[in-house]
Parts: structure tokens; sequence; C-alpha cells
């Protein structure tokens, strides 16, 4: 006789249909991805196809606080390339604004704001391309904590920045254990090696304490690097390229000691001087014509007391315009304030007055300024094994080439290829000196602060040599 059916366990049942009911962890990582996925943009051309995902990584879940990224994948051989995080400065400069829109990704705002045109020179050719809006309060990050805003300094962007990282390698583990590398310019300077030092520092560590990231160097162009260099080369810039007169540089020479963190006002009144004779020329790109359209609203001017600041003050402040290009600056904040394209790319203006800007004063009004040079981060980490090079615009006077030569050559390592040309389309590109340990100094002539925008081929040779650890050419 046939035993009777055996009747499932109804508790039983339910137990598994409510687990299976249960997105795993992976799952939701994996919806969060494809919720990122940015199909098209208002205005973007419909050749070539560009994979691309934008979005919110939390950092501080108790805070409320979330950075916003917007990243190309390589446009070709994505699985093989490495990942390349992308920083603009300021503090309070958006590198959706800068580095994404109008120098180095495949999608840059038209003249007019209201489209897009194909970049022919992006880096995610070389790349897999993750810009990053950072700290809070720029673009489209932010916090629900409004005393956040007190705490802001080198260690607190580094932190969170570090945290996008971690959580962003989460969302796209592809890319888990591919080599990283960092880069940026300007005050980025400052954020890049304390990113990098972070990373380095947790990687080596008890491993089950941090994730390993896979960091192999970092590169930064025009970088604010040592305040003493930087404030004594942007005189000595100024002089040598017929800014100022004899009797001015003189005179600095005799009232600043650019060594103390607290300047005389002799020397505020001499530093000031020098700034107003840079004020109808662009200090960014001193022989480019300058840009006559009303600049943007974000950037500090005489409504905002700007002339009535120190001059001190005033170094302090243009950290912030480091990079500024007031034509394009004006063409970004038109394109990202349309409602359309902040749907496409799943963003939001949060605070303020709801308005997406290029450069947010009120982060550099907020900004806790602690770190006065970060060489000796240069020193420990070029002993690490990291490869770094540093890149200068020579026709930027406000990150001069002067003051960055300076800096690197403190760092005391020997040569290993002197002082040359490198050459692109036959044409002398920049010079080049080559350290042992892996450091490379590169200038890139005629370019202004934005090396990107301003020589864009030279620009992908010089990421195409670092990625690839090979040596600029130094023949025609």
């Amino acid at each position: 006789m046939a035993s009777p059916p055996v009747k499932p366990n109804f508790l039983f049942l339910t137990l598994i249909t409510f687990l299976f009911a249960i997105p795993s962890k992976e799952a939701e990582l994996a919806q969060l991805k494809h919720s990122d996925t940015v199909n098209f943009l208002p205005g973007q051309p419909k050749i070539p196809k560009i994979s691309q995902f934008s979005g919110y990584i939390t950092v501080n879940e108790a805070n409320g606080r979330a950075l916003f990224y917007w990243f190309f994948e390589a446009q070709s051989f994505p699985n093989e390339k490495p990942l390349l995080l992308w920083l603009n400065g300021g503090p309070g400069c958006s590198s959706i604004g800068y580095g994404a829109a109008v120098e180095l990704g495949p999608l840059r705002v038209k003249t007019n704001g209201t489209g897009l045109e194909f970049n022919r020179y992006a880096w995610n050719q070389e790349a897999n391309l993750l810009f990053l809006e950072s700290p809070i309060g720029v673009g489209f990050s932010y916090t629900n904590t409004s005393s956040d805003y007190t705490k802001i300094d080198d260690a607190f962007v580094a932190e969170d920045a570090y945290n996008f990282l971690v959580n962003w390698l989460k969302r796209f583990p592809q890319y888990m254990s591919r080599d990283l590398y960092i880069s940026g310019e300007s005050y980025s300077g400052h954020y890049v090696p304390q990113l990098a030092e972070l990373i380095y520092d947790r990687n080596n560590v008890k491993r089950s304490s941090y994730p390993y990231i896979n960091l192999k160097g970092f590169m930064v162009g025009n970088p604010l690097t040592d305040n003493y260099y930087d404030s004594k080369g942007l005189v000595e810039y100024a002089w040598s390229h017929s800014v100022v007169s004899d009797q001015l540089y003189s005179q600095a020479n005799k009232v600043c000691n650019f060594k103390l963190s607290n300047w005389s006002s002799d020397c505020n009144d001499v530093v000031n001087t020098v700034y107003n004779d840079y004020k109808d020329i662009d200090i960014y790109n001193i022989y480019a014509p300058k840009c006559n359209l009303p600049q943007a609203s974000s950037v500090a001017n005489d409504g905002d007391g700007f002339e009535k600041l120190s001059a001190q003050e005033k170094l302090w402040r243009l950290r912030m315009l480091a990079g500024y290009d007031p034509c394009y600056s004006v063409y970004a904040e038109q394109y990202f304030n349309n409602p359309d394209v902040q749907r496409s790319l799943h963003a939001s203006v949060r605070g303020g007055d709801g308005k997406w800007k290029v450069c947010n004063n009120s982060i550099l009004n907020a900004y806790n300024f602690s770190v006065l040079s970060v060489l000796p981060i240069y020193s420990k980490l070029i002993n690490a094994g990291l490869r770094i090079w540093v890149y200068s615009g020579d026709a930027d006077g406000r990150v001069p080439v002067i003051g960055t030569r300076y800096c690197v050559e403190a760092i005391g390592l020997p040569i290993k290829t002197s002082w040359t040309p490198w050459y692109h389309n036959m044409q002398v590109a920049g010079r080049l000196v080559e350290y042992e340990k892996g450091l490379t100094f590169v200038t890139i002539r005629g370019a202004g602060h934005l090396v990107p925008l301003n020589k864009p081929q030279e620009a992908l040779v010089l990421i195409n040599s670092f990625l690839s650890n090979k040596s600029l050419p130094t023949k025609k």
C-alpha cells in the first residue's frame, strides 16, 4: 500500500518564500548600478555611442552625506583598461563642470550652453573615467547635516573621497581589482596626494579592516602644492613674464617672507598690486584673449567684496578660481541647470538657492585651510613605489610653472633624464625632467591652467604616456 503524500510544512515554505523575496546585497547594488545608467542626455550627439553612468554614492549614512559622480567607460576594451578618478579643486569647484564637461570628458558642453559635442581627445580613450564632485556642497553633492560644513578641511575631503571610492567599487565590482590612478588640477594638488596617501595607508593595515584598492599612482596638473613655493613662484612669474615692473618685483623681495603663515601689511600691499596688474588679462592663461562674456554667478567679483580682501586672503580665495574660465563657466551653468539634464543624470540641487554652480563660494568661505605643504606626502609615496607625474601649462599665472619647479626640485631626487624637450606633431610640446623612483615633471608649451582644454592633443599624449608608464616622445 502506497504511503500518503508528504504535506509540505507551511511555515517552512513561508520562510523559504520570504528569504527568496529579500534581495541580496549584490542584487541591490546591481539594481543601483542599473538605475545609474545614463541612456541619453539633452543635446547629446547620437554618434558615437557612449556608455555612461551617474548618480549618488553615500559616504556617511549617519549624517546623510552623498557625493555625485559621472562615469564613462573606456571607448574601447573597457575590461582591459585602468580606472582613472579625476578631481577638480577650488576648493568648491565642480569636476563635472570643469573636468568632464569642459576639459577631458567625452561630452563637452557647447558654447551656447544648450547641448553637447563629442570630444575627440577625451581621456576615456585611455581609461575608464570617473569624475567626482567633492566636497559636499559642490555641484550636486550634498549633506543633510548642516554642521558638516564647519568641519571641511583636507582630511575631511580625503575621508569622504575614500569612502566614495570604496562604495563606488562595491556598486561597480568589475573594477575592484583594476589598476587605479588619480588625477586632477589646481587645489586638487592637495586633494589627490592626500587621497592617495589615505588609500596607501589603509591598504597597509589589517586586510580585514579596509578593502584593498589597487592604487598605482597619480598625476596632477598646475597643482597647488606648497604655500611658500607657490606664492614665491606667483610673484616671480608675473615679473619674468612682463606683467609687473622691476620696481614692484624688487619691493616684493624686500617686504615679503612667504614662509610666514601671516604676511605683513607691506607684503599684502605689494601682492595686491600684482593682482591688479593682472586685472585686464586672464591670470589663468596670460597669452589667451580674455573672455568678455558676463562672469558666472558663482565666481568671486567686486560685488562679493573681493577687492576689499587682503592680498593673502585673495591668494586663498583665488584657489577657488584656479582653473576658472569665465566663458565655459557660463555655458556649463546654463546646461546643468536644465531640469531635463538633471533628470537624465539622476541629479538634483539640494540647499542654497537651488542652482547648480560651477564653483560654490560658500565652500571656500567655510573651508579650513590647515595643510601648508603636501611635499612630505610626495616623498612618502615615491618611496612606496607609486608612479607620480606633475605637469604644468607654462602660460598659467595663477599656479605658475616656476613655483611648481621649485616644489618638484625640493623633493631632492636624483635626475634620470635632465631638462629636455618633448614633441608632438614635429613641434616642441614642452619640456620634461625624469627623476629616479618614478617621478616625472612635464611642461606643456602654451597651455594655461586648464591643460586638457588649451592643448587637448598634447594632454591625450600625456595621459597615454603616464598610464602606460612610457616616456614622452623626445624625438621628432
